[in-house]
């Protein structure tokens, strides 16, 4: 890999499951040794959030697994976003197809699931913990783990193949 990978997680708000897949794939990448190889970020489908740090209860759950949240700031995504990114990582059904709906025909191929990348999960998707407890927001990081140390192999196998 010559220039940097490029990652965009995506959920619909940009404050509970894209900043967690964000944070926790930076922090696996960061063990692996492959953190300058890869530029992660996050976005959500809708604008509901703009500028607003990630939700206090996604915050605390990821920072008792040592994932620290307090630097994200919803955003949206945008055209560029496709243009640029190698890979667009949707969080569920409505996500994806959002964002196929909003990517142009040539950058299609780059927006998948998170959750392709699984190796443990058989979830095919990370459900939105919004509305719910404490139970939802553990399982959207345990989703996520899963699905980031996949990612992190798959970067792994990309870089192996172009050096």
């Amino acid at each position: 890999m010559a220039t940097a990978f490029k990652v965009l997680m995506v959920c619909m708000g940009n404050i509970c499951r894209s900043p967690t897949a964000e944070a926790v794939l930076r922090a696996q990448l960061e063990r692996a040794g492959l953190s300058g190889d890869v530029q992660v970020s996050s976005a959500g489908t809708h604008a509901y959030h703009l500028g607003r740090p990630a939700d206090e209860r996604s915050a605390v759950h990821a920072l008792a697994r040592g994932i620290d949240l307090s630097a994200h700031r919803a955003r949206q995504i945008s055209d560029a976003d496709f243009a640029e990114m190698d890979l667009v990582l949707v969080m569920d059904w409505d996500n994806l197809a959002l964002a196929q709906a909003a990517c142009p025909s040539v950058h299609q191929h780059k927006v998948r699931r998170l959750m392709e990348f699984a190796r443990r999960c058989p979830d095919t998707v990370v459900p939105d913990p919004y509305q719910g407890g404490a139970a939802g927001f553990e399982q959207v990081l345990d989703l996520v783990q899963d699905a980031c140390e996949g990612l992190v192999a798959h970067v792994q196998r990309l870089k192996s193949n172009s050096d």
